[in-house]
């Protein structure tokens, strides 16, 4: 009895997990649609070359608040708050070592 408890508590936990990773999966695939028109309106020193690695770098390093925040703007539209969202992720360093990595390959440099 005490087994069948545990499988099926370790199978809906797993479920919940895949449930959830699938739902973040989600936001960020929806969080990037938005992130060329945030970099071309409130980031213009932003090359178009780099809007690619940009908007990876952002997404992949967003937590899901923020993540949560951008999907909501493909929605609701680009404004000052998905800047701030942006200019917040970018500011941390493992978004900067992320466009470090990515931006020589998508300027076509080594």
């Amino acid at each position: 009895m005490r087994f069948a408890l545990i499988i099926g508590v370790t199978l809906a936990l797993t479920a919940c997990v895949e449930v959830q990773q699938a739902t973040d999966r989600a936001g960020r695939d929806t969080a990037k649609t938005i992130l060329p028109e945030a970099l071309a309106l409130y980031f213009p020193q932003v090359p178009k070359a780099l809007f690619t690695p940009f908007t990876n770098c952002v997404v992949d390093n967003a937590d899901a608040a923020e993540v949560q925040a951008l999907a909501a703007d493909a929605i609701t539209g680009v404004d000052q708050g998905t800047a701030d969202t942006v200019r917040a992720v970018i500011a941390r360093p493992e978004t900067q070592n992320c466009l470090r990595a990515a931006a020589p390959a998508a300027l076509g440099t080594f």
